[in-house]
């Protein structure tokens, strides 16, 4: 005859052991998304929902100023300072690689977090991805073949 384990935990000691997390339904689209972002086994912090806003923003800043340096700034300071012009590509290259990283990142996060607008999020990152390879490949066709 077995005897059952009766120990309890002591009063005011919080039981640790976690209740099993009901298996959400999905549909075969968010599946390829979570595999594709690789977020399928990232832990859900508090914070996450925020984190994930943050860096939403700091992209769009991103490409806000690679927006402004490349189509204001530069425009206006090439026939002014003449050696901006050599400069501007390899600087465009760069803002539109941060910004992606950082897009790349926010979009991770709102999926990681299972937001609510995670796919309007994402086709809105898909744009702005392809706005970013326009503005690249222009960037590094004029550092192939200057003018």
């Amino acid at each position: 005859m077995a005897i059952a384990n009766t120990e309890t935990a002591p009063a005011g000691v919080a039981d640790t052991t976690e209740a099993p997390v009901p298996e959400v339904k999905r549909s075969a689209a968010d599946r390829f998304m979570r595999r594709l972002l690789r977020v399928e086994g990232a832990k859900k912090t508090p914070f996450i929902n925020r984190d994930a806003h943050r860096n939403f923003r700091v992209a769009l800043i991103i490409s806000g100023v690679r927006c402004l340096i490349t189509y204001l700034l530069i425009p206006i300071l090439v026939p002014i300072l003449g050696v901006a012009g050599v400069l501007a590509a390899p600087i465009g290259i760069a803002l539109c690689i941060v910004a992606a990283v950082n897009g790349v990142v926010s979009v991770r996060r709102f999926w990681i977090s299972d937001h609510r607008g995670k796919w309007m999020y994402t086709w809105f990152i898909v744009i702005v991805f392809v706005i970013l390879t326009i503005a690249m490949v222009s960037d590094i066709a004029r550092i192939v073949s200057p003018a």
